[in-house]
């Protein structure tokens, strides 16, 4: 379990595809303190630590995990959004978040707004129920506030958010590239909502 506060951004050092997709992650964070079997949010994704050392720390990503995230994300060279799982007392700062990625977004665009940058990220149709203005969203692991919600005619839906200064200081949303890809994450109270509906609708 999570909170959507990014502590760390780490650099994968080695993408290595073995059985699985094995990274190396360049990092910050106490790694005497950091235990194998550990579970580091990785731009929003969980991931178990399989090895480590001075600086670093390795997570192996099974086929089904890259196929569910964000293209282009797990490559040597990039930038990761790093968080280490929620601990009892603990201080809850962003909103409950699993780790498991719903879906991928993409940037519509990113313009100034006051200090801020005011983004518009396009959300497949399956998230679009889950999505409400002033309800929660995780971005590539950071927890946001979804501002407004503009539904397309192709079912899909563009939701807008801004980034204050400190937070794209913080995180990898400092480079917005256009047309980049997100890992995002619902809250998950819409989750079990969205479950409990569809199961409904299909008793009626």
């Amino acid at each position: 379990m999570f909170t959507g506060i990014i502590t760390d951004i780490g650099t994968i050092r080695e993408a290595e595809q073995r059985g699985d997709l094995r990274l190396v992650i360049g990092s910050a964070y106490d790694m005497e303190s950091v235990a194998i079997g550990a579970s580091i949010a990785c731009s929003g994704a969980c991931l178990t630590v399989v090895e480590k050392g001075a600086d670093w720390f390795a997570v192996d990503l099974s086929a089904e995990t890259v196929a569910r995230t964000a293209p282009g994300l797990w490559v040597e060279g990039g930038r990761l959004n790093l968080e280490r799982a929620l601990k009892v007392g603990d201080e809850l700062g962003g909103h409950i978040v699993t780790g498991h990625v719903d879906g991928v977004g993409h940037l519509v665009s990113a313009k100034s707004e006051g200090d801020s940058t005011r983004l518009v990220i396009a959300a497949p149709s399956t998230l679009a129920p889950a999505l409400a203005a002033k309800g929660s969203i995780t971005l590539d692991g950071i927890s946001l506030t979804v501002n407004n919600v503009e539904d397309q005619a192709d079912g899909s839906v563009h939701f807008g958010l801004n980034i204050i200064p400190h937070t794209a200081a913080e995180t990898t949303l400092d480079a917005l590239p256009q047309g980049r890809a997100f890992n995002l994450e619902i809250d998950v109270l819409a989750r079990y909502l969205d479950r409990m509906m569809s199961l409904r609708t299909r008793a009626m």
